[in-house]
């Protein structure tokens, strides 16, 4: 099963440190990620608020949405190509990997985009479309008998 969740209310208030908004609206207004047309491969993830960044600032962007994939699947996240294209706009990791068992992580599951802007100041609208997320299938090697399971986020399968 491939599909997106919005992750609580709880969970999204957590991973922002943003003050003096009122979270619960801007939770309640999260949009789920959605192709723009019938042959696009991407899923585009909508800003949940303002973004403003300057050339080399970086802002972590708390999406609300988590996704569930089946085990031999994972979603890639890279910048939205015009974006970064007429922008400079990057993800500070170059590309996100999500594993399908990210969304049994503490956090549950949220994915978080750390956005960069390379080259000219950016200003995203709440609710425009900043990311996009790949469902992409992966193979495994023969003899693989690797069988723990994700307990904690992001960096988390460290050693």
């Amino acid at each position: 099963m491939n599909q997106f969740y919005k992750v609580t209310n709880q969970q999204y208030e957590d991973a922002t440190d943003r003050i003096g908004v009122n979270l619960e609206d801007e939770y309640n207004n999260i949009k789920l990620p959605q192709r723009g047309t019938a042959f696009s491969a991407g899923y585009d993830f909508f800003a949940p608020y303002d973004i403003d960044l300057s050339p080399w600032d970086e802002a972590l962007i708390p999406t609300g949405v988590g996704v569930e994939l089946d085990e031999d699947k994972f979603l890639m996240c890279v910048p939205r190509s015009g974006l970064g294209f007429k922008f400079g706009l990057g993800l500070a990791n170059t590309v996100g990997i999500i594993d399908a068992d990210y969304s049994h992580a503490a956090n549950g599951g949220h994915i978080m985009a750390k956005l960069t802007s390379q080259d000219k100041p950016i200003h995203i609208n709440k609710g425009q479309a900043f990311m996009q997320g790949i469902i992409i299938p992966y193979f495994r090697v023969d003899g693989d008998m690797t069988d723990t399971l994700r307990v904690g986020g992001f960096g988390s399968t460290d050693a």
